[in-house]
């Protein structure tokens, strides 16, 4: 008799200013079976202090906070433990907020009217390694590298080894090309399975074995490097 692999429980706290939303947070993402809470925060400087106590996986994180905003909690969290992750859930869908918390090192950028199972599917990428990006805002992110006057900033640049780069770009599979130019167009991963109609799991496989062979580590270098090859169109 085979026995089922355990599930893994993506450990959590959730950082917001609003009681009741945060207590209605909780519940949400308790009822999942692959999720735990393990403290909550009504501030940056509490949710840096229980990411130091619990060493989550993902923090959850406002980012019109009192105290400290979750945008300055979001740099020290990643400098503090690198091995945690910031999801931002926000009122806020301004392309400014977006990109500022990408550079203070959030893997992932929601907005609270997203509907619960965008929430918990926002968990799950980042909690298997993804980056997840609101709907719409990968285009944000695009037109930031494209703008002149906006040049991008570290960490977001490219590696300067321009020869290496055009090697590794010739080592990718016909597949992983397929998914690094989704990834960089703001796909989550349950959407580039159903459009090249294959599992989560094999996706996750390429966008690793992908983003390994590059040497790119987060979305923003991804989506650089996209553009200057190429791979994606910068008209928006």
């Amino acid at each position: 008799m085979t026995q089922s692999n355990p599930v893994r429980i993506t450990r959590i706290v959730l950082a917001d200013d609003h009681d009741l939303l945060r207590q209605g947070l909780t519940l949400l993402l308790q009822a999942q079976a692959d999720m735990r809470v393990v403290g909550e925060a009504r501030n940056g400087l509490e949710a840096i202090k229980l990411v130091q106590e619990q060493r989550p996986d993902i923090v959850v994180m406002d980012i019109s906070m009192a105290q400290l905003d979750g945008l300055e909690a979001c740099e020290r969290i990643r400098a503090l433990a690198p091995g945690t992750q910031v999801l931002m859930l926000t009122m806020h869908e301004s392309e400014e907020y977006f990109l500022q918390s990408l550079k203070k090192g959030a893997a992932g950028y929601i907005v609270k009217k997203a509907a619960p199972a965008e929430l918990c599917n926002a968990v799950r990428t980042i909690a298997q390694g993804g980056a997840f990006l609101y709907p719409g805002l990968a285009k944000a992110l695009i037109r930031a590298y494209v703008a002149p006057q906006n040049p991008p900033e570290q960490p977001g640049s490219l590696p300067p080894q321009r020869a290496e780069l055009d090697k590794a770009l010739q080592t990718l599979t016909g597949r992983e090309m397929e998914v690094l130019k989704l990834v960089a167009e703001g796909s989550t991963n349950q959407e580039i399975a159903d459009k090249l109609v294959i599992s989560i799991k094999t996706v996750q496989a390429h966008r690793s074995n992908m983003m390994e062979k590059l040497g790119l580590h987060d979305i923003t270098q991804l989506v650089r490097f996209a553009l200057h090859y190429g791979l994606i169109s910068p008209q928006i």
